[in-house]
Protein backbone atom coordinates (compact mmCIF):
# COMPACT_ATOMS: atom_id res chain seq x y z
CA UNK A 1 0.00 0.00 0.00
CA UNK A 2 2.85 2.39 0.75
CA UNK A 3 4.32 1.95 -2.73
CA UNK A 4 0.93 2.08 -4.47
CA UNK A 5 -0.16 5.20 -2.63
CA UNK A 6 3.22 6.90 -3.18
CA UNK A 7 3.12 6.02 -6.88
CA UNK A 8 -0.45 7.29 -7.16
CA UNK A 9 0.50 10.60 -5.57
CA UNK A 10 3.64 10.97 -7.69
CA UNK A 11 1.74 10.36 -10.92
CA UNK A 12 -1.69 11.84 -10.30
CA UNK A 13 -1.41 14.75 -7.85
CA UNK A 14 -1.78 18.10 -9.64
CA UNK A 15 1.48 20.05 -9.93
CA UNK A 16 0.17 22.90 -7.80
CA UNK A 17 -0.60 20.39 -5.00
CA UNK A 18 2.79 18.59 -4.89
CA UNK A 19 4.48 20.63 -2.16
CA UNK A 20 1.34 20.72 -0.05
CA UNK A 21 0.90 16.98 -0.47
CA UNK A 22 4.51 16.39 0.54
CA UNK A 23 4.08 18.55 3.64
CA UNK A 24 0.87 16.72 4.57
CA UNK A 25 2.62 13.34 4.11
CA UNK A 26 5.43 14.52 6.40
CA UNK A 27 2.83 15.64 8.94
CA UNK A 28 1.28 12.17 8.76
CA UNK A 29 4.66 10.58 9.32
CA UNK A 30 5.32 12.85 12.30
CA UNK A 31 1.83 12.24 13.59
CA UNK A 32 2.40 8.49 13.49
CA UNK A 33 4.92 8.86 16.30
CA UNK A 34 2.24 10.25 18.63
CA UNK A 35 -0.29 7.66 17.42
CA UNK A 36 2.19 4.84 18.09
CA UNK A 37 2.81 6.03 21.64
CA UNK A 38 -0.88 6.59 22.42
CA UNK A 39 -1.93 3.22 21.00
CA UNK A 40 0.78 1.35 22.88
CA UNK A 41 0.31 3.12 26.19
CA UNK A 42 -3.44 3.63 26.38
CA UNK A 43 -4.95 0.95 24.13
CA UNK A 44 -2.54 -1.99 24.23
CA UNK A 45 -1.81 -1.50 27.93
CA UNK A 46 -5.17 -0.19 29.05
CA UNK A 47 -8.19 -1.33 27.05
CA UNK A 48 -9.56 -4.85 27.01
CA UNK A 49 -9.56 -6.92 24.85
CA UNK A 50 -6.48 -5.26 23.30
CA UNK A 51 -4.59 -5.29 26.61
CA UNK A 52 -5.22 -9.04 27.00
CA UNK A 53 -3.98 -9.70 23.49
CA UNK A 54 -0.92 -7.51 24.04
CA UNK A 55 -0.19 -9.25 27.36
CA UNK A 56 0.28 -12.43 25.30
CA UNK A 57 3.02 -10.63 23.38
CA UNK A 58 4.70 -9.71 26.65
CA UNK A 59 4.51 -13.31 27.86
CA UNK A 60 5.90 -14.66 24.57
CA UNK A 61 7.96 -11.85 23.01
CA UNK A 62 9.58 -14.08 20.38
CA UNK A 63 6.23 -15.36 19.08
CA UNK A 64 4.99 -13.69 15.93
CA UNK A 65 1.98 -12.04 17.55
CA UNK A 66 0.68 -8.88 15.90
CA UNK A 67 -2.46 -7.13 14.77
CA UNK A 68 -4.02 -8.70 11.69
CA UNK A 69 -3.30 -6.66 8.57
CA UNK A 70 -7.01 -6.29 7.81
CA UNK A 71 -7.58 -4.74 11.27
CA UNK A 72 -4.70 -2.29 10.85
CA UNK A 73 -5.79 -1.38 7.31
CA UNK A 74 -9.40 -0.87 8.38
CA UNK A 75 -8.36 1.29 11.34
CA UNK A 76 -6.10 3.48 9.20
CA UNK A 77 -8.81 3.82 6.55
CA UNK A 78 -11.52 4.68 9.09
CA UNK A 79 -9.49 6.84 11.48
CA UNK A 80 -7.06 8.56 9.09
CA UNK A 81 -8.15 8.44 5.45
CA UNK A 82 -11.90 9.04 5.83
CA UNK A 83 -11.66 12.01 8.25
CA UNK A 84 -8.86 13.53 6.14
CA UNK A 85 -10.93 13.03 2.98
CA UNK A 86 -13.85 14.84 4.59
CA UNK A 87 -11.72 17.66 6.04
CA UNK A 88 -9.05 18.11 3.38
CA UNK A 89 -9.28 16.72 -0.13
CA UNK A 90 -8.57 13.51 -1.99
CA UNK A 91 -4.91 14.52 -2.28
CA UNK A 92 -4.66 15.57 1.34
CA UNK A 93 -6.25 12.33 2.50
CA UNK A 94 -3.94 10.24 0.33
CA UNK A 95 -0.87 12.19 1.47
CA UNK A 96 -1.75 12.05 5.17
CA UNK A 97 -2.52 8.34 4.91
CA UNK A 98 0.77 7.75 3.10
CA UNK A 99 2.68 9.45 5.92
CA UNK A 100 0.87 7.43 8.59
CA UNK A 101 1.41 4.21 6.61
CA UNK A 102 5.14 4.91 6.30
CA UNK A 103 5.24 5.46 10.06
CA UNK A 104 3.29 2.25 10.69
CA UNK A 105 5.58 0.28 8.36
CA UNK A 106 8.63 1.73 10.13
CA UNK A 107 7.11 0.79 13.49
CA UNK A 108 6.28 -2.75 12.32
CA UNK A 109 9.77 -3.39 10.99
CA UNK A 110 11.42 -1.79 14.03
CA UNK A 111 9.29 -3.77 16.47
CA UNK A 112 10.04 -7.01 14.65
CA UNK A 113 13.74 -6.11 14.57
CA UNK A 114 13.84 -5.39 18.32
CA UNK A 115 12.75 -8.96 18.96
CA UNK A 116 14.36 -10.90 16.13
CA UNK A 117 17.36 -9.14 14.54
CA UNK A 118 20.91 -8.49 15.61
CA UNK A 119 21.58 -4.80 16.04
CA UNK A 120 24.26 -3.60 13.64
CA UNK A 121 23.82 0.10 14.27
CA UNK A 122 23.52 2.45 17.21
CA UNK A 123 19.89 3.40 16.50
CA UNK A 124 18.59 -0.17 16.42
CA UNK A 125 20.72 -1.11 19.43
CA UNK A 126 19.13 1.76 21.37
CA UNK A 127 15.63 0.79 20.23
CA UNK A 128 16.27 -2.85 21.28
CA UNK A 129 17.51 -1.71 24.69
CA UNK A 130 14.55 0.63 25.15
CA UNK A 131 12.04 -2.03 24.16
CA UNK A 132 13.70 -4.61 26.41
CA UNK A 133 13.21 -2.22 29.33
CA UNK A 134 9.55 -1.95 28.37
CA UNK A 135 9.18 -5.73 28.42
CA UNK A 136 11.17 -6.37 31.60
CA UNK A 137 10.89 -3.29 33.81
CA UNK A 138 7.93 -4.62 35.79
CA UNK A 139 6.38 -1.17 35.58
CA UNK A 140 4.61 0.78 32.83
CA UNK A 141 7.48 2.51 31.03
CA UNK A 142 9.16 2.97 27.64
CA UNK A 143 6.17 2.69 25.30
CA UNK A 144 7.82 4.23 22.25
CA UNK A 145 9.16 1.66 19.81
CA UNK A 146 10.54 3.90 17.07
CA UNK A 147 11.23 6.89 19.33
CA UNK A 148 11.60 7.75 23.01
CA UNK A 149 10.32 11.32 22.45
CA UNK A 150 6.82 10.85 23.87
CA UNK A 151 8.09 8.79 26.82
CA UNK A 152 10.32 11.72 27.76
CA UNK A 153 7.55 14.28 27.22
CA UNK A 154 4.96 12.35 29.26
CA UNK A 155 7.29 10.99 31.95
CA UNK A 156 6.93 7.32 31.07
CA UNK A 157 10.65 6.61 31.21
CA UNK A 158 12.46 4.72 33.89
CA UNK A 159 15.21 6.83 35.44
CA UNK A 160 17.74 4.05 34.92
CA UNK A 161 16.85 3.92 31.21
CA UNK A 162 17.68 7.59 30.83
CA UNK A 163 20.79 7.42 33.03
CA UNK A 164 22.23 4.44 31.11
CA UNK A 165 22.40 6.48 27.91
Amino acid sequence: MVFLLAAYLLVAVPHDQRWVSMAVALAGLGGWSAIEYALHRFVLHGMPPFSRWHAEHHQRPMALICAPTILSAAAIAALVFLPAFLLLSRWGACALTLGVLIGYLTFSITHHATHHWRANGAWLLERKRWHAIHHHAGQPVCYGVTSALWDHLFGSTRREAVAER
